[in-house]
């Protein structure tokens, strides 16, 4: 399960095919917003760049963060925003008073409890197969993690 950061970075993953919509567990987003909204969707997609070519200093183009530049598939865009907003995978920290900081990284792994895991003898193999990835990368898990 993926915990994601930046509202715009995720979207365009899930979107673009790279993340499943399925392997989000929530994205904590920055952006307080309702996808749901046509004006303040038409707003989000011209804020992220989107439809345009990509950035463009002659024509003034400004976004501090174009993530959708070069994208023309509003349609799959405000879907993807949609679907996460009614699956309850969008959590917006604004909308009760927070700020919270851009990050660098915008993906997040959840590490699954036992449980989990011994039902579902397909993830548990594949939870195996990173773990190992992960000793050859000197990621440290937390086993006593509760």
């Amino acid at each position: 399960m993926k915990i994601g950061l930046s509202y715009s970075r995720c979207v365009r993953d899930i979107a673009e095919g790279r993340v499943d919509i399925d392997d989000v567990l929530v994205i904590i987003a920055r952006t307080d917003f309702d996808p749901n909204d046509d004006a303040q969707w038409a707003n989000m997609w011209r804020a992220y760049g989107g439809g345009l070519p990509g950035f463009d200093s002659i024509t003034g183009f400004s976004q501090s963060a174009p993530e959708w530049a070069g994208q023309t598939d509003e349609d799959l865009f405000r879907s993807v925003s949609v679907g996460l907003w009614k699956l309850g995978k969008l959590h917006r920290p604004r909308k009760f008073g927070a700020n919270p900081s851009r990050r660098g990284e915008f993906w997040l792994e959840a590490v699954l409890p036992d449980s989990e895991l011994e039902s579902r003898p397909a993830v548990k193999a594949a939870w195996d197969q990173f773990q190992i990835l992960a000793g050859l990368t000197n990621t440290k898990l937390d086993r006593d993690y509760q």
